[in-house]
């Protein structure tokens, strides 16, 4: 029986669900860069050179093992511009009996692949993704019947089902969180580690040649690129990150400095998404790190969170609540996303800081897209659409089923609660307290009005009000909506005044 096995360009596993029966004597591993998928969003130059540059060697290693491998460039003059369209050429220029392919992570090109499926006129095969931890019907079992879902308990169940960091049937430490350890503010004369970031190879160079000439007005620069493209250097990247970094993450996981891209974070999402590193091998070497006595324990624990805990977390609420998620706008937020995050123009230290790391290297690490881009948007109340598109577009480990609900929920909202527990709303007191951005700043982190203040600190109490009716009776901001409430009419008048102001001078206007 001859199969055409389709591999996505965040497949490149060995042990990807629709080779594992593969016959290299008569099947055929098919392979695509296609313009859809370069540009259903503007993705950023280094995220479409990776894709491609790695996807390109993994078909060069599959062909050392013998594997026949049809693969489409994004240049081939054949090339239909789609992935269905590709798997309709390859069928037209071969003769198969079946087609396998392994489940894909976005509801928009599910859709495209059962319509395919559904007209192929020969069997298709579309098996589960074995690479997450969790499968669908695992955490459907497990958000059954609740009326809430948080990620700490999800997490716990985890936790008990692989055995990571358990003594016995507890938690390792007696605790299954150590987050409050993990809120250190970089101290003076705390310097970040280097680096590995991993020189493009001849593929890698020539994928970024091609980015520049066929995608040369997308977001971004390649100049800066250093992620991993094979298998390989993955591997490097991890160990390097393992050995000479994991000891520190968790003291300085959320802090944040001006000019420090990196800080003590994994640089690792790129090729665990691209599947050039398996999760759970991750998350075990991690705690053989921590077991061997070289990192401690609240530093081991927060990273493999990120990983066991959230990453599976929020890729089961995106097909859980999938498609009607991406609609949702609890807040009704109405405005533009204001053209800064695209050109990094703005007086705001903070803001200007992760756009330019953004725009260089593709990346910026967790708590600056939170509280930084993503708490600025929330209180400007830009339309979750608009947010949603710059995060998919801007960042190299970005793909929906992750994007969206840490996009749409926790720095948003506009879910209602289904991923947090609350709004993430802060002033600008927060960024001071995490960071050096406010000393150099043109505005006063301490002032809370006028064309001096913190735009933090001008958003902040209007967008309190302006929700209020939505908000008021969430119990975690039960405090911030009593000292509201003692403001009294004209001072709520006062503030919902300025923060509109506000909005308006940074150009979080309405939308048309």
């Amino acid at each position: 029986m001859s199969v055409l096995r389709l591999v996505l360009g965040d497949q490149l596993s060995d042990d990807l669900s629709a080779l594992k029966d593969l016959n290299p004597d008569v099947d055929t591993v098919l392979m695509a860069e296609v313009r859809d998928e370069a540009t259903y969003v503007r993705h950023h130059k280094q995220k479409l050179a990776l894709v491609f540059a790695a996807m390109r060697n993994h078909a060069e290693r599959l062909r050392g093992r013998g594997v026949n491998v049809r693969y489409v460039r994004i240049d081939d003059a054949d090339n239909s511009g789609s992935i269905t369209g590709e798997l309709a050429r390859a069928l037209d220029d071969g003769a198969y009996e079946t087609v396998v392919m392994t489940e894909c992570g976005e509801w928009r090109l599910a859709e495209h692949l059962a319509a395919f499926a559904e007209g192929a006129g020969l069997p298709v095969e579309i098996r589960e993704d074995r690479r997450f931890i969790s499968s669908h019907d695992r955490f459907r079992r497990w958000a059954s019947g609740k009326s809430q879902l948080r990620m700490e308990f999800f997490y716990r169940e985890m936790r008990r089902a692989t055995g990571i960091l358990m003594d016995g049937d507890q938690p390792e430490g007696g605790r299954w969180n150590y987050d409050a350890e993990n809120r250190k503010k970089l101290a003076k004369g705390v310097t970040p580690p280097d680096r590995l970031r991993i020189p493009p190879n001849a593929v890698a160079r020539e994928a970024m040649a091609d980015v520049e000439r066929l995608f040369g007005d997308h977001f971004g620069s390649l100049d800066g690129f250093g992620w991993a493209t094979t298998a390989e250097e993955a591997e490097a990247s991890l160990k390097h990150f393992l050995k000479d970094v994991l000891p520190s993450f968790g003291d300085w996981q959320d802090a944040m400095a001006e000019g420090q891209s990196w800080m003590w974070h994994g640089l690792i999402s790129t090729s665990i998404n691209l599947g050039l590193l398996d999760p759970l091998d991750v998350c075990k070497r991690a705690e053989a790190v921590y077991r061997a006595g070289k990192a401690p324990l609240n530093a081991v624990e927060g990273f493999i969170r990120q990983i066991l805990g959230w990453r599976e977390f929020v890729r089961g609420i995106y097909w859980l609540k999938a498609p009607e998620y991406r609609a949702r706008n609890f807040l009704d937020a109405d405005r533009k996303l204001p053209w800064f995050y695209w050109s990094g123009e703005t007086d705001m230290a903070c803001v200007a800081d992760v756009v330019e790391t953004t725009r260089d290297n593709a990346y910026a690490h967790h708590i600056q897209r939170l509280m930084v881009t993503g708490n600025l948007a929330l209180l400007l109340g830009v339309h979750p659409d608009q947010v949603d598109d710059w995060y998919m577009c801007v960042y190299a480990d970005a793909y929906e089923w992750v994007e969206m609900p840490n996009t749409r929920g926790m720095a948003l909202f506009a879910d209602g609660g289904i991923v947090g527990s609350k709004p993430y709303a802060a002033s600008g007191a927060y960024i001071d307290r995490m960071s050096d951005y406010c000393g150099a700043c043109r505005y006063d982190v301490k002032s809370k009005s006028g064309d001096a203040a913190c735009p933090f600190n001008r958003l902040y109490w209007g967008f309190l009000e302006r929700n209020r009716s939505r908000l008021r009776d969430n119990v975690r901001l039960a405090m911030p909506y009593r000292t509201l409430e003692k403001f009294g009419e004209a001072k709520r008048k006062a503030l919902a005044a300025e923060a509109e102001a506000c909005r308006t001078v940074l150009g979080a206007t309405p939308i048309d």
